[in-house]
């Protein structure tokens, strides 16, 4: 990847000075009709590959850890699946079965004398769960903090919990962050009803210390001293190798870059939405918002719901195609991700958090154990249920008949439960 960073240095106290020229510039710069091309950059398609897996079996292990006896059955697990944006057309049980170092498979009869499946951790499993718990524990006020800026971004400091939901694993929150996070801390947080039975989260209390965005934040040692004091801070730039940028871009980019800047942490109803100052305050939002992810991108569609929350006009996301240098839309795994550029030295995440090394060791055993699989070394020692006696490893289901249904059943029925704000309930 090449890198063209539009920066300088500046003094320290650059971007405690507050500027309000964006007003004065808004009619004299009006939205330039500047179309730049997609270049597929392989190094940050290698990162977001393999994600919706790992997410799938992260979110799996952590709600196979919340029952108290250690097992869930396929058809209880069935029902997160919406949960999980794995394909249609996977079954649940047979991704399970693709990890047996981290999923052990055992049977249990139910009333009828079916063999149902049945899914609990592996010891390996557990214990790196365990450890990324404690990762949770010792980050917690970190995490904390990611949270109350999200809601910090929003005009009303409030978001849908089904919104959050959509972003928590890249917020790094807990599964079940509702219930074991917010009610810790009452002083910050209070749960609001909302249209169509839906539940909001509210920030109660604003903290002025976390109302200054990452690129305030390094403008002491990346900008220089005149646009700080100006408010005009430039992005951090790069392109994918081979870009080409034309010179007529490049013209309008080195003058975009130097629009004042107006921080998302401040009101921005003042500004024309129809002008390259408010367009460079939308590329803000954004770029604070993936530096608020722990590994500084997300789906496309995770932002879709914020567009009246964060005040954003129409079609707002294509600021994402317009301004390629910052922004890095992936189209692998059927979807669409946007990557932050800057975070990035081609695959390597520059900044690691310790939930993304706990992530990676999950990752690792997923290779593990879908390679160790395809060796048939665990069919072929019998461990993990896969080849048992089915007379040892067979127990009996107590449940209600009423509560069975078949995986298939399960999965056909199956609608997903966060393609938008109005199609999704339940708040964890």
């Amino acid at each position: 990847m090449v890198w063209w960073l539009l920066l300088g240095r500046a003094g320290v106290s650059g971007f405690l000075y507050v500027h309000q020229r964006g007003f004065i510039y808004q009619q004299k710069f009006s939205l330039v009709n500047v179309k730049l091309k997609w270049v597929k950059d392989r190094a940050l398609d290698a990162v977001v590959a393999g994600e919706r897996n790992l997410r799938a079996t992260c979110t799996l292990v952590s709600i196979i850890s919340s029952d108290p006896h250690g097992g869930f059955p396929i058809y209880r697990l069935s029902r997160h699946r919406g949960q999980l944006g794995l394909p249609h057309d996977i079954k649940l049980a047979t991704f399970i079965r693709r990890f047996p170092n981290i999923f052990d498979e055992f049977h249990v009869l139910d009333s009828g004398g079916t063999r149902v499946p049945w899914f609990r951790l592996t010891p390996e499993a557990l214990d790196l769960h365990c450890e990324a718990l404690n990762a949770l524990q010792q980050n917690e006020m970190d995490l904390l903090n990611r949270l109350r800026k999200l809601l910090m971004l929003t005009c009303e400091r409030m978001l849908p919990l089904q919104t959050i939901d959509q972003l928590k694993w890249d917020l790094g929150l807990p599964y079940d962050y509702c219930h074991s996070l917010v009610p810790s801390y009452p002083e910050l947080f209070s749960m609001v009803h909302l249209p169509n039975d839906r539940v909001g989260l509210k920030l109660i209390s604003w903290d002025d210390r976390l109302a200054v965005s990452q690129l305030q934040k390094n403008a002491a040692f990346s900008q220089k001293e005149e646009d700080v004091r100006n408010g005009c801070l430039a992005f951090p730039i790069g392109f994918t190798r081979g870009f080409g940028l034309k010179r007529k871009c490049m013209k309008w980019l080195e003058e975009w870059q130097m629009l004042p800047y107006t921080s998302p942490y401040t009101d921005a109803s003042h500004l024309d939405p129809r002008t390259d100052v408010s367009e460079k305050r939308i590329v803000g939002v954004f770029h604070e918002l993936l530096h608020l992810t722990l590994q500084k991108k997300t789906e496309r569609k995770n932002v879709s719901n914020l567009r009246k929350p964060l005040s954003c006009p129409q079609k707002f996301t294509k600021v994402f195609e317009r301004h390629p240098g910052i922004f890095y839309i992936s189209k692998k795994s059927d979807s669409q991700t946007v990557v932050l550029r800057e975070a990035y030295d081609r695959q390597q995440l520059l900044q690691k958090h310790p939930i993304v090394e706990i992530r990676e060791r999950f990752a690792n055993m997923m290779e593990k154990g879908l390679l160790d699989r395809s060796r048939g070394l665990y069919k072929r020692s019998g461990i993990n249920g896969l080849e048992v006696d089915p007379s040892t490893d067979v127990y009996y289901d107590e449940l209600n008949d009423d509560e069975r249904k078949s995986e298939s059943e399960s999965d056909c029925n199956l609608l997903s439960e966060y393609d938008s704000d109005e199609t999704m309930h339940g708040p964890c």
